[in-house]
């Protein structure tokens, strides 16, 4: 059968040109569905094996409705190909091939949409193409009806939507819910709204989904899933009403002709391509140029550890010097400045780290009218006037790149702020992070001076919370094959005090070992790293810890995954330049045995970094491997190992 393909008069295909991933798109009682799944090769022939089974499509606008009384007809297949640059991900440099599918919908009025889908190994995305319609050149996309219809004993690791306007001040939503783990997918989310992008659901054993969204813009709302409903069917959720204060609608506003964002969904029968996926950004391009070549950076941060407190000009003095003295790029200077530094000290501040040359970052409050937190500085991010000459002021001084932070959830009106921010911010030659935010969509490959968000629950529950620190492994074991699989994550960790407070003695315990910490600073992905380290680690870290912080990389020319389980332990492996870095982290109640082989070790001696053998004594040795690369570990709960050239 050819990649693309007709099955009847209202049924059409499209295979991936490895011949092993599928769509079908078919017309049933006058409605849209699709199916999309992988094909296995048995001893006589090739079969299908559906992930998403029968599913419905379409879309209801203030121009026409595309959910019934459909007709479905080919108008374009064939394939595609390209290779293009990642600055910061996953892989540097990306070649993708896949096969497209375009079949148009005419509802009864006989007006026409289009349906784009793209299918490549393991991978199929698709989207909504809307044309001008008649005269209408401007629509509110009300609802969609997309929907994932998963097998019954499917199980979930996904997080909840929650409420609008909740939490501390009021600045949720913000993609910081605890996690259900491998739970049934007829599981109610918490606050009844569904769960937040992504989503992976394991289907017993015919593998693994993972599903998510990409190519979000300015001309969109952000979406979720909702409950699921009979059936097995999760569908495409809109904002709620009480996001953004309760301004702005949670509907999305288009000018036609105009796109959707992708809905991706990535199937494996094991969890390699759910790590390794690149589809969030191989159907996505580049909207505008970099104004400069931007980098990664590793930046000290007196926050996480040292609190509100710590935002004075002494500290922020202290954590440049930290900066400097590990080599490292830059330093974040938290909220709270304004008030507590001012912007003529802030800008002495900016001059001492140009002469120990340090970046400084910059931490602003996105605030216009969204919520509540008191933190300064606000009312700088909102105003495209307030905005630009804030942004002029930070070129001035040799920052490069800020923080911003407490969004308001994903209307529209939000995704709006996300991009001018990320624009006008180029325009200076500023890198962007996001706290408090929704999840990036293909930003790292749409925006170039996008660096990361949070989107996550971070490290900062570690200060707040022991029932956190009693959880950190397992969070640690999960996020590399959910939350940080289609986008950066910008954590925040690497804490390598036991006591988690600026006084010794005092605060959260960290129940994680040294090691463990070292390999998620690997494990998590961020062109971006605020790290949780102090001055205190540079003299009561063994040596070869703060040697390896000191070379960390945080950009990635390549990413391996070798073996894990969700929420129970991962070994991956990463590769900067020409030096592979591979972490093995247990979260388990129980020691683990790891072995694996890793080829580009062959014959060489390395550098084995582990817990020793009561797990609480940090090690690191030279080791020679053999001639398959293997490297066989115990890990005991909470422990880890690091292995590198």
């Amino acid at each position: 059968m050819t990649a693309a393909a007709t099955l009847s008069a209202q049924s059409y295909r499209a295979v991936s040109p490895d011949g092993m991933t599928y769509v079908e798109v078919s017309q049933d009682n006058g409605k849209v569905v699709y199916t999309a799944g992988l094909r296995q090769v048995n001893s006589t022939d090739t079969v299908d094996v559906p992930m998403v089974l029968q599913s419905p499509l379409g879309i209801i606008t203030s121009a026409g409705t595309w959910t019934s009384g459909l007709t479905l007809t080919d108008k374009s297949h064939g394939a595609t190909s390209g290779r293009y640059t990642l600055r910061q991900g996953k892989q540097s440099t990306i070649d993708y091939n896949a096969s497209k599918l375009i079949v148009t919908l005419k509802n009864q009025q006989g007006k026409s949409i289009d349906m784009e889908f793209f299918v490549s190994s393991n991978n199929v995305a698709f989207r909504y193409n809307i044309p001008e319609q008649g005269e209408t050149a401007a629509i509110v996309v009300e609802e969609e009806a997309t929907g994932f219809r998963l097998p019954a004993d499917a199980t979930a690791f996904i997080c909840p939507q929650s409420d609008a306007q909740i939490g501390w001040k009021r600045t949720k939503p913000s993609y910081e819910e605890y996690y259900i783990w491998d739970e049934p997918i007829t599981t109610l989310s918490q606050y009844g709204h569904g769960w937040t992008f992504p989503c992976l659901f394991h289907e017993s054993d015919n593998g693994w989904v993972l599903i998510s969204e990409t190519g979000l813009t300015s001309d969109y709302c952000g979406s979720h899933l909702s409950d699921v409903t009979d059936g097995n069917l999760f569908t495409i959720a809109f904002p709620l009403e009480g996001e953004n204060n309760g301004f702005g609608s949670t509907a999305a506003q288009m000018g036609l002709p105009n796109s959707t964002p992708w809905r991706t969904i990535t199937m494996g029968k094991t969890l390699k391509p759910i790590v390794e996926t690149t589809i969030t950004w191989d159907v996505v391009e580049q909207l505008y140029e970099p104004s400069q070549e931007y980098k990664g950076s590793r930046n000290t941060w007196s926050w996480i550890l040292w609190q509100d407190a710590s935002i004075n000009y002494n500290d922020q003095v202290t954590f440049i010097n930290l900066a400097a003295d590990l080599g490292w790029e830059g330093c974040l200077i938290d909220g709270g400045w304004l008030t507590n530094i001012g912007r003529e000290r802030m800008e002495q501040l900016f001059d001492y780290c140009q002469q120990k040359g340090v970046a400084p970052w910059v931490w602003y409050n996105s605030n216009g009218g969204w919520n509540d937190a008191p933190q300064c500085a606000k009312q700088c991010m909102h105003n495209p006037i307030v905005r630009k000459q804030e942004m002029r002021w930070l070129q001035q001084h040799g920052v490069k790149g800020i923080k911003v932070d407490f969004f308001g959830g994903d209307k529209q009106e939000t995704i709006r702020l996300y991009e001018a921010i990320l624009s006008d911010a180029n325009d200076y030659g500023i890198q962007v992070i996001f706290h408090g935010c929704t999840l990036p969509r293909g930003w790292e490959r749409m925006y170039p001076n996008y660096c990361s968000s949070e989107a996550v629950l971070a490290s900062e529950n570690l200060y707040f919370s022991q029932g956190f620190c009693e959880l950190e492994a397992r969070h640690a074991c999960l996020h590399p094959f959910v939350r940080n699989t289609v986008a950066s994550m910008e954590y925040g960790g690497t804490a390598l005090q036991k006591r988690l407070h600026r006084e010794p003695g005092k605060g959260n315990t960290r129940r994680t070992s040294d090691i463990f910490e070292l390999a998620t600073a690997i494990a998590f992905q961020s062109s971006g790293q605020n790290f949780a380290l102090t001055p205190r680690n540079l003299t009561e870290q063994p040596k070869f810890e703060i040697d390896f912080m000191k070379a960390v990389p945080t950009t990635w020319d390549e990413t391996r995954y070798i073996d894990g389980y969700p929420g129970k332990y991962i070994v991956l492996a990463r590769r900067h330049a020409d030096k592979w870095y591979v972490v093995a982290m247990n979260a388990d109640g129980q020691p683990r045995k790891i072995q694996f082989d890793m080829p580009e070790f062959a014959s060489k001696t390395v550098t084995l970094m582990h817990d020793g053998k009561d797990g609480q004594t940090p090690t690191s040795t030279r080791t020679k491997l053999d001639r398959r690369g293997r490297v066989a570990v115990t890990l005991k709960p909470q422990c880890a190992a690091v292995v590198t050239e």
